[in-house]
């Protein structure tokens, strides 16, 4: 072999060397960057990284992640930021036993990230919904079909003293609430909005009645 080919073995050498190190090392360090990104918020169980080949983490991309968390506590602006941050991820499966979004209480909640679609549940009780809620307001499920939730509220949440029938749902990626009833049909409520995330539907069913407990969900994409 010539002093050049012996340059050539070398270098593919070295490469091979470079790239196992790189697959061996760089999910590891993916995994500990996510866990101390989402411990900020809470307690993380544990997270892994995949990705082949490895070196396409160094751009962001991602094979797949999984996170598991005990406890995280978190504003919905925040929670998007986290998503957008894994845009790069072509799947995730976060799960997370306790989780205070806001202020609303939520248990045994899951993300999962296929490409940019996004689908999310997560349990709540009636009592963590009142204690979620302002003072001298409450709410009611009455149906949730078609990507909608409608709801009897009770209060002046629409500037309406009575009780009123609202329904939310999504309206050009934003999450919003409005009451039902000719006069009022115009009001809106905002209760979500992010540049980032794009609400496509919700939903809400009772899965417990004693104590009376909801299981909540959405459906988004990252844009």
């Amino acid at each position: 072999m010539g002093k050049r080919g012996r340059i050539a073995a070398g270098s593919a050498g070295t490469a091979v060397v470079v790239l196992a190190l790189a697959q061996l090392l760089l999910p590891r360090l993916a995994a500990s960057r996510i866990s101390s990104r989402v411990g900020r918020y809470g307690t993380v169980r544990s997270v892994s990284v995949s990705a082949w080949p490895a070196i396409e983490l160094l751009w962001g991309d991602a094979g797949s992640v999984h996170v598991r968390a005990s406890s995280v506590a978190l504003s919905p602006a925040q929670a998007a930021s986290l998503l957008w941050e894994a845009r790069g991820a072509a799947s995730m499966d976060v799960s997370a036993e306790r989780v205070r979004l806001g202020s609303l209480q939520l248990a045994d909640a899951s993300l999962q990230k296929r490409g940019s679609a996004l689908s999310a549940q997560a349990l709540t009780s009636e009592a963590d919904v009142k204690a979620a809620l302002p003072a001298g307001f409450d709410v009611r499920l009455l149906r949730s079909e078609g990507g909608e939730v409608e709801v009897q509220a009770t209060g002046a949440l629409f500037g309406v003293g009575a009780s009123v029938n609202a329904l939310a749902g999504a309206s050009e990626g934003k999450l919003v609430a409005h009451p039902l009833g000719f006069l009022v049909e115009a009001l809106h409520l905002t209760l979500f909005a992010s540049p980032h995330v794009y609400v496509e539907g919700v939903g809400a069913s009772v899965h417990g009645e004693h104590p009376l407990s909801y299981r909540l969900t959405i459906s988004a994409r990252l844009r």
